[in-house]
């Protein structure tokens, strides 16, 4: 069992007798995603750069800062088609007209950044908690911005790439900015309007360049959470409750993760990697979903749709085969959720993403 894993069945276990707690398992499946992404991409001996969020979407404060010593969301590789822009969600109001929407829908973005003035790198959006952008201005040091409508869900959540008790008091969102904890980066907290909270992070140490950077976002504007996969059939019952892109090092690198839930206490997650260097890890299946070959894992834990060049498509139904975690959804329900998952026709032409 992993630690991660250990971390999730402590959680599990402090919930036995009531509901489980949505927020961290959230905040757990985003760090499980990223360090799977990192050890595949290690063993398939590729050079590209590590990602970020998106790996995964989020719950426990999972150490990321232990990978090699590299952050997910620093490392980028030199791009050679214009870098994708999440697409404007028409007729929905932006976070300075309506804050109290912010993390009610884990398709929409209520903020964004000004694409001609700096780069998207990810984002995310999670049903209930807080929205996501990452980016970088010019040759900067990526910063990374949450916003949400209740200040209490930022105290709490941990920030990628630096120390998982990086945030020990409450943030005063009073503009002021701090050094992280050992000096490991910079953290600055602001109400842009009345009932909007926001937290602007990166481990860059110069307080100008962070300011400056801030100020590329726009609060008056709603994107859709887009990736290159998206999904038309889910489980009875189910529902999308988390979206994650990482477009870092794209073109070469495409994530996305999907986190599935039911009833607030099971969960299944569809994680995306689209790799242009990498020919695809199996060919093989030992099952099927709507006649295409599939991969059960031997502990049953997940599900992967074959026959997507340079796209691992996989379903992960549980966190592990003993039990520990979070209940999961049947092999049957994670084919549903594989069989009616739309891909783009171009992961590197962000036109195609469904």
């Amino acid at each position: 069992m992993t630690d991660l894993d250990q971390r999730i069945a402590s959680v599990l276990r402090e919930r036995a007798e009531g509901e489980i707690d949505a927020r961290r398992l959230l905040r757990g499946s985003r760090a499980l995603g990223r360090r799977r992404q990192v050890r595949r991409r290690v063993t398939a001996g590729t050079a590209l750069a590590l990602v970020g969020v998106l790996g995964f979407v989020g719950v426990v404060k999972a150490d990321v800062g232990g990978l090699a010593g590299r952050l997910p969301w620093t490392a980028t590789t030199p791009a050679v088609a214009p870098p994708p822009v999440p697409p404007l969600a028409d007729g929905v109001p932006g976070a300075a007209v309506a804050p109290a929407r912010v993390g009610t829908d884990p398709g929409v973005l209520h903020f964004a950044i000004d694409p001609g003035r700096a780069r998207y790198l990810g984002w995310g959006a999670h049903a209930g908690t807080i929205e996501s952008v990452r980016f970088s201005v010019g040759s900067g040091t990526p910063v990374l911005v949450e916003v949400t409508a209740t200040a209490g869900h930022l105290d709490d959540y941990p920030i990628e790439g630096l120390p998982v008790d990086v945030v020990r008091d409450r943030l005063p969102f009073d503009g002021t900015v701090q050094r992280a904890r050992g000096n490991s980066g910079l953290l600055m907290s602001w109400q842009p309007v009345r009932g909007l909270y926001a937290r602007a992070s990166t481990t860059d140490l110069d307080q100008a360049a962070l300011r400056r950077a801030v100020e590329v976002l726009r609060f008056d504007t709603a994107r859709r959470c887009a990736g290159p996969v998206r999904l038309t059939d889910l489980p009875a019952g189910a529902r999308v409750v988390g979206c994650d892109v990482d477009v870092s090092s794209f073109p070469g690198l495409v994530t996305a993760n999907l986190t599935v839930n039911r009833d607030r206490t099971h969960y299944m997650w569809l994680r995306y990697r689209y790799a242009s260097h990498v020919a695809g890890s199996r060919t093989e299946g030992n099952r099927t979903i709507a006649g295409r070959p599939a991969y059960l894992s031997p502990d049953g834990t997940t599900l992967e749709l074959l026959g997507q060049p340079k796209v691992d498509l996989v379903a992960q139904l549980r966190w592990a085969a003993d039990g520990t975690g979070p209940p999961g959804f049947t092999e049957a329900e994670a084919g549903t959720l594989l069989g009616g998952a739309k891909l783009a026709t171009d992961p590197t032409d962000s036109k195609t993403w469904p």
